[in-house]
């Protein structure tokens, strides 16, 4: 099975200047936006560009659920002080919902004034804890996505945009789609 293109790179631009207005005409200067890294890396670069107010950016970084046994922690935590400042968490993917909801009681245990999501893509097919997404640019189907900062083995997240990957091609080959998608 080869990858197949999910969102173009064309759809993805639209998505991310449509969440930009959205998001500016929510907030003034000085929403914080708290990025997840890695993934959010490319979706935040150009979500801040297609703003009119002036966001302030810092990131965290968590461990997968799952990963080391079964629940979410902190790798990096945010420098800024959120006390009551307007907060969006900028996520690439929420599927299962498990990580998203840990971030949204830890935060929202620092007494932000508000605290929303603005989410790339929406994998609500995989959904297990309800997760309240404010701002999403794409809803998608139950597929394994690659691209626009998503990876697999720290693969793909260069691509321009978005595509369904062969999860099973990818486990017996993390590099099993980079001839097709980079030309070698």
């Amino acid at each position: 099975m080869t990858a197949r293109v999910l969102i173009s790179a064309g759809e993805l631009q639209a998505g991310v200047e449509r969440l930009g207005h959205e998001l500016s005409a929510a907030y003034d200067d000085g929403l914080v936006m708290v990025a997840i890294l890695k993934g959010s890396v490319p979706f935040l670069a150009d979500l801040v560009r297609t703003m009119s107010v002036q966001p302030v950016v810092d990131f965290l970084a968590v461990s997968p659920y799952g990963h080391g046994g079964g629940r979410v922690r902190l790798l990096k935590d945010l420098d800024i002080d959120i006390a009551g400042r307007d907060v969006v968490i900028v996520e690439d993917i929420v599927d299962t919902g498990l990580s998203l909801t840990y971030l949204l009681g830890e935060l929202g245990q620092r007494s932000p004034r508000s605290l929303e999501v603005c989410a790339l893509l929406d994998k609500r097919a995989r959904r297990i804890v309800p997760t309240p997404l404010r701002f999403v640019g794409f809803e998608i189907a139950d597929e394994f996505a690659l691209g626009y900062g998503l990876d697999f083995a720290e693969i793909y997240r260069n691509l321009d945009h978005i595509v369904a990957g062969d999860l099973a091609a990818l486990r017996a080959d993390r590099g099993a789609h980079v001839e097709e998608m980079f030309g070698g």
